[in-house]
């Protein structure tokens, strides 16, 4: 392994020698700075618009993304988190000492500069500095400006790195937070109430995943990173709270793919005594209302493809779905044997490990899931598939679930939830018949949860969404990597 010095650039320690030896402190603790540059452009194009003075002096401060030497004058681009800048470096106003200084420094040094505002022959606003000072030296060269950084694994490695090089990157991330901004603002609204549930739980439950496993050393017990908010979620609703929802972490030991990562965020919401049909039409208007704070309006284009989140969306049942998208009518295989031989005669491999349910699952995202394209909600899953919902009551074979899909991927999740516990237990009963004949993904019951519902939950309509996949959306991005800071990467030695 290369030893940490011997990463530095040789030339960059020797700058920083030379800049401690002679009393220059290469890292400062503080820099009073007055603007962002994106608040100093705008205090210019003011204070002419008004006529006034000619504006104060300013300060700025940020990294040095570019230079140029002209004669006796140096430009520099200066890049903070509003946006970039013009800085002009004068040797009569700086005096020579400094502006020989100034043309030693390196592209990445992040420097603060005090000066006036003006704009250049070609209009372009700039600061024209008369003093300046360094405040972190650069020990590592730049991604060179114009090629930008475009190693996909040294994006996702070194994401500093690419939020540094690429504006778009940094846009995709100013864009996911006020995705998360508007979704809490619609729920305010709304009368919701956020909360924290744990993220290390006694058992795993609320979805159909592996969990990560861990291990307390107080307790001496295992415990889980949460798959899902719901089981906690739900025992607020028995406790009295009518309206909760929570934006925060889950955790699932499955795949890496452009639409999964291990750790992604999720939001769950859950309101006493709606049901699927009102979620429904709640899941509509927030998604327009994201669209219309993060975008400007409900129309996107995600994969080459236009798209129209303006409510109403369409809906369509699952069984329908599935005849129009893959030619059979689930109901006609009553077992898991008999539906994956028809998977296997459709070419498709069939794991004989799994369930009626999860095979049906298969199927969706084989042949309907890649063409929901448009805004839609896919109704009525079968029993087996959905163990916390609530039976439909003019046909108990199914259960009052929806699933929105968009883009070609599933972004939301709903249920009328399933209240009663002696059906409640006899699901989870049957979960555990499959977790022993080889299911590992399966909800293992949880006698905590199982207690609550004892007490009584009244009728509620819960959702979860994708965070994550939403920003994929609304940012135009096809790999969850993109809209994730730090996704999961095999580590490096």
């Amino acid at each position: 392994m290369t030893a940490p010095l011997e990463r530095i650039p040789q030339q960059r320690l020797d700058k920083l020698d030379r800049l401690c030896a002679s009393g220059i402190d290469p890292y400062p603790p503080r820099y009073q700075r007055t603007h962002t540059s994106e608040g100093a452009k705008a205090l210019l194009a003011e204070q002419e618009k008004t006529g006034g003075d000619q504006p104060a002096q300013v300060s700025l401060a940020g990294r040095i993304t570019a230079q140029r030497s002209m004669g006796k004058a140096l430009f520099l681009d200066l890049q903070d988190g509003s946006g970039r800048i013009q800085l002009l470096l004068r040797n009569d106003l700086v005096g020579l000492e400094h502006y020989e200084f100034a043309k030693v420094l390196d592209i990445g040094d992040i420097l603060g500069a005090r000066g006036r505002l003006i704009r250049t022959r070609t209009g372009e606003i700039t600061l024209d500095v008369v003093d300046f000072s360094l405040l972190a030296k650069s020990l590592q060269p730049l991604p060179e400006k114009w090629h930008g950084l475009v190693d996909v694994e040294k994006r996702y490695r070194q994401r500093y790195l690419d939020l540094i090089s690429n504006a778009e990157v940094r846009d995709v991330f100013r864009k996911r937070s006020k995705v998360v901004s508007a979704m809490r603002s619609f729920f305010d609204s709304r009368g919701f109430l956020e909360v924290q549930t744990p993220v290390l739980q006694p058992r795993a439950g609320g979805a159909t995943a592996r969990p990560f496993i861990t291990h307390h050393q107080a307790l001496d017990q295992d415990l889980f990173l949460r798959i899902a908010l719901e089981l906690h979620l739900k025992r607020l609703i028995i406790g009295g709270f009518d309206k909760v929802y929570e934006i925060g972490p889950a955790f699932r030991n499955e795949g890496i793919s452009a639409r999964h990562n291990p750790e992604f965020t999720i939001m769950e919401s859950y309101e006493a005594y709606a049901d699927y049909n009102q979620v429904m039409s709640m899941v509509e208007e927030l998604v327009a209302h994201v669209a219309c704070h993060v975008v400007g309006g409900t129309r996107i284009e995600f994969n080459g493809q236009a798209i129209d989140l303006e409510p109403p969306w369409r809906r369509v049942s699952l069984r329908e779905a599935v005849k129009e998208g893959a030619g059979l009518d689930f109901e006609d295989y009553h077992d898991a044997a008999s539906l994956r031989a028809k998977m296997e005669q459709m070419g498709m491999t069939a794991d004989p490990a799994k369930s009626r349910g999860k095979l049906i699952d298969d199927i969706l995202d084989a042949f309907v899931q890649p063409h929901l394209i448009q805004p839609t909600f896919l109704l009525d899953y079968p029993v087996e598939m959905s163990p916390l919902a609530k039976r439909k009551p003019d046909d108990p074979r199914f259960v009052e679930r929806f699933e929105g899909f968009c883009g070609g991927m599933e972004i939301a999740n709903a249920f009328t939830e399933l209240n009663n516990p002696l059906e409640q237990r006899e699901r989870f009963t049957e979960q555990q018949k499959e977790r022993e004949a080889g299911d590992e993904e399966v909800q293992l019951p949880d006698e905590d949860f199982l207690l609550a519902l004892e007490y009584g939950m009244p009728p509620t309509g819960g959702l979860g969404m994708g965070v994550d996949r939403l920003v994929m959306l609304l940012t135009g991005q096809s790999s969850i990597r993109d809209v994730i800071l730090f996704p999961q990467l095999r580590t490096k030695e």
